[in-house]
C-alpha cells in the first residue's frame, strides 16, 4: 500500500510517497482501511525530530477515520465495517496514518455515527478532545469568565472558542490575519486581537477592567509564553498545550511569584486518554457538541495523500484556517 514516510528530520522534502508492506491484525489489533487522515502539528514536530519518531523511516500522522478492514484475534466490540476513527498520542501510540491503511489498538478506536462523515471525523477528535480535556479538565470554563485563546482560528482554536462561548465564557481569541479575525468572530469570539499588536497584554487588561484573564490557552509557545503571563490576573494559569512557533524559553519559577502567584501547565493530550474509558468518556462528550450544533467543524482543505509535503508547508506558513485532511 501507499503511504508517507520519513527517512530523516527535517523539512517538507523529507516527506516521500512509498510503497510499503502491512502485516495481518495481531492480538486486540484492528486494520482500519483509510478515508480521510487528519494533519495536526504534531506531525510537523515528528518530522523535524523534536517529537522524535520511534525508529527511520517511519510513517507520520496520528488521526484518521476509515473503516475496519480485519480484526485479530482478542478483539471485541468491533465486527468488519464498522466505522471509526482514532486520535493517536503519547509514546504507546507511534504515528502511522499517512497511510492507505494501518494497524490500530482495537479499543482505542471510536466507533463513528452515521451523522459524522469521514472527512469532519479525521479532523475532529485529536482536536475536539484537546478542546475537550482544556476547558472541562485542566480549566473547567463556565459562564461569566473571560478567557484568552491564541491560535483561535486554527483548528484546535475554533472548536475550543465555540464550546467555551457556548458554556458562557467571554472569548479573547488571537489570530494572524484580519481573515482570520472575522473568521473567529464568527465561532464564539467576543473580542479579537491581531498577533502583530504591540500590546496585547494592554488589549486584555482593558477589556477587562484592569484586570487581566483567569486562563490562557497557548498554543504557539516560544513567541507568545512571556506575554501570555502578562495577560493573566493574580492566581491565573498559563495553559501550553503546543509549540507551533518553537519551544518556550526557560522560566525562573519566581517570576510566576513577581507576576501575581501565576500558575503553568503543560497540557499534554496522552495524558487526558490514559485509559479506553476516559477515551471513549471524551469522545461521547465531543461528538454530542458536534451533533448538538455546539461546534462546527471547519475543514479548509482537502489534500491528495501524495501531497502531504504541501499540506505541512501551508500549515507551517499558518495560511490555514480550520483543519486540514489528507485523502488517500
Amino acid at each position: 500500500m501507499k503511504a508517507v514516510r520519513i527517512h530523516a528530520y527535517g523539512g517538507p522534502e523529507q516527506l516521500r510517497y512509498e510503497d510499503i508492506d502491512l502485516a495481518p491484525p495481531g492480538p486486540g489489533e484492528a486494520l482500519v482501511r483509510h478515508r480521510a487522515i487528519g494533519v495536526n502539528f504534531a506531525d510537523l514536530h515528528n518530522r523535524e525530530g523534536r517529537y522524535p519518531v520511534p525508529s527511520l523511516p517511519h510513517v507520520l500522522g496520528g488521526e484518521a477515520a476509515g473503516v475496519v478492514e480485519a480484526l485479530g484475534p482478542g478483539t471485541e466490540g468491533l465486527r468488519v465495517g464498522d466505522r471509526v476513527a482514532y486520535a493517536a498520542g503519547g509514546p504507546k501510540f507511534a504515528p502511522g496514518s499517512y497511510a492507505e491503511a494501518r494497524l490500530f489498538p482495537a479499543d482505542r478506536l471510536i466507533p463513528l455515527p452515521d451523522e459524522i462523515d469521514d472527512v469532519t471525523a479525521a479532523a475532529l477528535f485529536t482536536k475536539g478532545l484537546t478542546a475537550q480535556y482544556l476547558i472541562r479538565s485542566v480549566f473547567p470554563v463556565g459562564p461569566g469568565q473571560t478567557i484568552l485563546v491564541h491560535a483561535a482560528a486554527g483548528g484546535v482554536g475554533l472548536l475550543l472558542c465555540q464550546w467555551a462561548a457556548h458554556l458562557g465564557a467571554r472569548v479573547i481569541g488571537v489570530v494572524s490575519t484580519p481573515e482570520k479575525a472575522a473568521v473567529a468572530r464568527a465561532n464564539g469570539c467576543r473580542h479579537v486581537i491581531l498577533a502583530g499588536d504591540p500590546d496585547i497584554p494592554g488589549r486584555v487588561r482593558s477589556l477587562t477592567a484592569g484586570e487581566g484573564v483567569p486562563v490562557v490557552y497557548d498554543s504557539v509557545g516560544h513567541d507568545t509564553f512571556e506575554l501570555s503571563l502578562d495577560c493573566l490576573k493574580p492566581r491565573g494559569l498559563m495553559v501550553s498545550f503546543g509549540t507551533a512557533s518553537g519551544k518556550v524559553p526557560p522560566l525562573d519559577l519566581f517570576t510566576l511569584n513577581r507576576k501575581g502567584s501565576l500558575s503553568v501547565t503543560s497540557a499534554a493530550f496522552a495524558w487526558f486518554v490514559q485509559s479506553r474509558e476516559e477515551l471513549r468518556a471524551r469522545a461521547a462528550d465531543v461528538i454530542d457538541a458536534v451533533l448538538s450544533g455546539v461546534v462546527k467543524v471547519h475543514v479548509h482543505s482537502q489534500v491528495p495523500l501524495a501531497e502531504a509535503a504541501e499540506a505541512h508547508r501551508a500549515l507551517e506558513s499558518r495560511r490555514t484556517i480550520g483543519a486540514t485532511v489528507l485523502i488517500p
